[in-house]
């Protein structure tokens, strides 16, 4: 793992993403990319629409010096850490630093905790992992030491999520973790036989070329089921699916994957697909 991705804004939240980047950085001897991204209030506006220059810079000063006191942490000797700054709130530019940069992982802290309602939608941390060509770790807490010996895949085993199961493994195995993955089997109109989820993830995994097993897990919703799947097994780390801008509700379905974030306490990450 080369490189890391570390969107801040100098938030608790923030502190707790850079943690644990700090955490795999130092495991894999990773340089860490801090972002940092100003925003332009409009109440500096003047009524032509335009900010002062001088106003821009003391931004700017004040920016940095906010910045350089957020990475004066002990806990970041001997990493290296490159700072960047952008003036604006551009979320498409962080795929634009990670393919500059070479890097493989973006780490950021979620920010309330009612769920997807308040940690993804609208927030800054939606718009990085629906648009992140790269994976997403989302932290929740205070993660006191970052380790991961049980990753946990989980998805509906149909053809467009191979990109993402073989990130998830590359990660585990990167980690020396183990990778269970797991179909959740729910009643209703997504009920299959044992049979057919057999059939179905027997074909996935032929098509992946992946020599592994699949937990079949019945409960009574898909998102109990990942949680008490994640709770038998021990897991450290949920991994899931994303559709880019529709983003996690549209593999999950509505509210289920606010439900998997709001209850899980444990990090979650993401792969567009």
């Amino acid at each position: 793992m080369k490189g890391i991705i570390v969107p801040v804004d100098f938030s608790e939240q923030s502190e707790y993403a850079l943690k644990v980047a700090v955490s795999i950085a130092k495991k894999h001897e990773s340089e860490l990319y801090v972002l940092h991204m100003l925003e332009l209030s409009p109440s500096i506006m003047n009524e032509s629409g335009y900010i002062a220059q001088e106003q821009v810079v003391h931004l700017i000063k004040i920016g940095e010096k906010r910045f350089n006191d957020f990475l004066d942490k002990p806990y970041l000797k001997g990493v290296k850490v490159t700072p960047i700054i952008k003036h604006y709130k551009v979320f498409h530019e962080v795929n634009d630093i990670a393919e500059k940069h070479n890097v493989d992982l973006i780490v950021m802290g979620s920010h309330g905790t009612d769920g997807l309602k308040e940690i993804f939608i609208g927030s800054n941390t939606e718009r990085v992992v629906r648009s992140s060509e790269i994976p997403v770790l989302v932290v929740k807490g205070d993660v006191q030491k970052f380790e991961l010996n049980c990753f946990v895949f989980a998805c509906d085993y149909k053809p467009e999520n191979l990109p993402a199961l073989k990130k998830a493994k590359e990660i585990a195995e990167s980690f020396g973790a183990e990778l269970q993955l797991v179909y959740i089997n729910t009643p209703g109109d997504e009920f299959l036989s044992t049979e057919d989820a057999y059939n179905r993830i027997s074909k996935f995994l032929n098509i992946a070329k992946l020599g592994v097993e699949v937990d079949i897990y019945n409960d009574y919703s898909v998102e109990k089921g990942i949680l008490n799947f994640c709770e038998t097994v021990g897991a450290d780390l949920i991994g899931i699916p994303t559709h880019g801008r529709k983003g996690l509700t549209h593999f999950f379905m509505g509210s289920i994957g606010e439900d998997v974030a709001n209850h899980s306490n444990i990090p979650v990450i993401t792969f567009k697909i």
